[in-house]
């Protein structure tokens, strides 16, 4: 018994030890609390969804989703097969030309009316604060920091390891002119050594007018929050990317609730959405969207294309890898319900072309 007492002792004091990594990130204090504390988002001592949001969904236990997580075997949730990916030099792109490049999971990069973004960039190969414990799958990790040109916003949905990447960031440091991130999260970069006049925090439902002809909104998400032990301390959102011309709906991570339509309404519908569809599980479908779901949102945004995001780089659910996108086809072929647009890793999306269409690239991988 001494043993084990002893053991338990070390592993506590070697956790916290590890946890003093800056990688960890910093609890918003001060006065960036103080302005927390004025949100009607943040009640009770930590940010809130708009309605009730159980971390494990009803006639489910956190019990069980642990012990799976630990101890049971889901077929195929892994590729043998190398994901195919291209490889586009983004730097040479012209920055007149209005395009999207995704790469992997929820990262990717835009440009639009000379401004260039990249959101919720993860370049390290790795999903967790524990290195190799969440490799990416062979063939998603063919850009890194060094690919990328200079970076006018970084755009960060929410602090979640697998949006905000410490490794990466600290790579990018020198390329990024401006941070737009939610209420709290603007703590981890200035202890990170960011200049605070870089760092834009928002709330639900502010904008920041870049130009004229180009405003970013920040919008609701059903999500959560949370880097070191305390959860929910910042803020999670979704942005709207808006010019006279286009409105693109960057959802980052969520789970299906009202804000899907009232978004969609209040912006009288988008021309391209990019929602989350994958590392789901009926067990926490109240923070993240099932396939059908994410047909129901898209429909609520009055979106005219679709691009599900957050799959086949990391596995953080229980299902076979492939199962988000094939899923999500299938079902949106059935029901004809929008313009399905699925890129490779490293495709050049064209914003302002409507009729650019993709293969099924999943299709015979194992």
């Amino acid at each position: 018994m001494i043993g084990i007492l002893i053991f338990i002792g070390i592993l506590t004091v070697a956790v916290l030890a590890y946890m003093q990594h800056p990688k960890f990130g910093k609890a918003p204090s001060g006065k960036r609390l103080e302005r927390i504390k004025q949100s009607p988002q943040y009640r009770d001592g930590k940010f809130q969804n708009t309605h009730y949001t159980p971390m494990v969904s009803e006639g489910y236990s956190m019990t069980k989703v642990t012990f799976d997580f630990i101890f049971r075997k889901f077929p195929r949730t892994k590729p043998i097969d190398e994901i195919p990916s291209l490889k586009t030099d983004l730097k040479s792109l012209p920055v007149s030309e209005n395009v999207l490049i995704w790469f992997g999971h929820s990262s990717y990069f835009i440009q639009l009316n000379g401004t260039r973004f990249l959101v919720d960039p993860v370049f390290s190969g790795n999903a967790s604060p524990i290195p190799g414990s969440n490799k990416s799958f062979i063939g998603t990790d063919i850009y890194s920091a060094n690919d990328m040109p200079d970076i006018d916003y970084l755009l960060i949905t929410h602090d979640h390891y697998d949006h905000l990447d410490y490794e990466t960031i600290i790579k990018l440091k020198p390329k990024i002119k401006q941070v737009i991130c939610g209420l709290g999260v603007g703590e981890h970069f200035e202890y990170w050594k960011f200049d605070p006049a870089q760092i834009i925090e928002k709330d639900w439902s502010e904008r920041i007018l870049i130009r004229d002809d180009l405003t970013v909104h920040t919008a609701p998400a059903r999500h959560f929050s949370g880097r070191g032990m305390k959860s929910n301390s910042t803020l999670w959102l979704s942005y709207i990317l808006q010019t006279p011309d286009l409105k693109l709906y960057l959802g980052g991570d969520s789970g299906y609730d009202t804000h899907f339509a009232e978004i969609g309404k209040q912006f009288g519908g988008f021309d391209l959405a990019l929602l989350d569809n994958g590392q789901y599980n009926p067990a926490w479908r109240e923070i993240h969207l099932l396939p059908d779901e994410v047909l129901k949102a898209a429909k609520d945004l009055q979106t005219k294309r679709l691009l599900p995001i957050h799959s086949s780089k990391f596995k953080l659910g229980y299902h076979p890898w492939d199962e988000p996108l094939t899923s999500v086809t299938a079902l949106n072929e059935e029901a004809h319900k929008t313009t399905l647009i699925t890129p490779r890793i490293g495709d050049i999306v064209y914003l302002n072309d409507t009729e650019q269409t993709f293969t099924k690239w999943w299709e015979s991988l194992d």
